[in-house]
């Protein structure tokens, strides 16, 4: 199966989904993850053009230790993203089109910034428009309208999964993919006194308290036709 990961930022599916990409992964699923937003003001002191080389190169750096097999950037500029933008719909779509996931992970539409609310809303309207013939993109239309599975907000806030991934044996996997985002990392523990490696831990432990794993991130999938499916399709 293709599975299609499209967060906002560069560190968000990271955050949001990371250990259940790598159980995708080591089962033998093409993963592919994407973010839209170059992540370019992701910082107080870095200057945009530089920040977003190196937010680029960190996201590369933990793609790869998740296992996926392409780590895609939209290169759009950090609160520019807008889904009524033309060129930005035609690139999402043209994104699905080409991967043909069997299921898309994103955000939720209840997520914490307008950037994540609009990746969300990209990705509901792209799914059903990669589907149209005459919408034309670089990739022929894809008649498949893939499941939409939303990944956890951050901090688990406003967010009651129904469906769980028990991700005990990815947990490092997803601290280490985390970990790569340095200009992220270090700014918030330095800056703000947050460890963020601990907060992303505990989030995973709380949820795994909830389903009866060590370890486990949730979701919330959309239930909205034809989007729904009687497989199992999280591993």
């Amino acid at each position: 199966m293709n599975v299609l990961a499209i967060g906002c930022h560069p560190d968000d599916l990271e955050i949001g989904c990371s250990g259940t990409l790598a159980r995708y992964a080591a089962q033998g699923h093409n993963v592919v993850m994407c973010h839209v937003a170059n992540g370019n003001m992701g910082h107080a002191v870095i200057m945009p053009d530089e920040l977003r080389i190196i937010r680029t190169k960190e996201a590369e750096d933990a793609g790869k230790l998740i296992g996926a097999s392409e780590i895609i950037n939209l290169d759009v500029n950090d609160l520019e993203i807008d889904s009524n933008n033309k060129d930005t719909v035609k690139k999402v779509i043209d994104l699905i089109r080409y991967v043909k996931p069997g299921l898309i992970i994103t955000h939720s539409p209840e997520d914490y910034m307008k950037d994540h609310l609009e990746v969300s809303k990209l990705v509901f309207d792209a799914s059903f428009s990669s589907s149209v013939p005459h919408m034309f993109t670089a990739h022929s239309a894809y008649s498949c309208i893939a499941p939409i599975f939303y990944m956890d907000t951050l901090a688990g806030v406003n967010f009651l999964p129904t469906e769980y991934v028990d991700i005990s044996d990815t947990i490092e996997t997803k601290i280490n993919a985390v970990n790569c985002h340095q200009s992220q990392v270090k700014w918030m523990k330095d800056h703000d006194k947050i460890d963020f490696l601990d907060f992303v831990r505990t989030v995973s432990k709380f949820r795994g308290l909830q389903c009866g794993a060590a370890f486990a991130e949730g979701f919330r999938s959309c239930t909205t036709w034809p989007r729904l499916s009687p497989k199992r399709l999280l591993p």
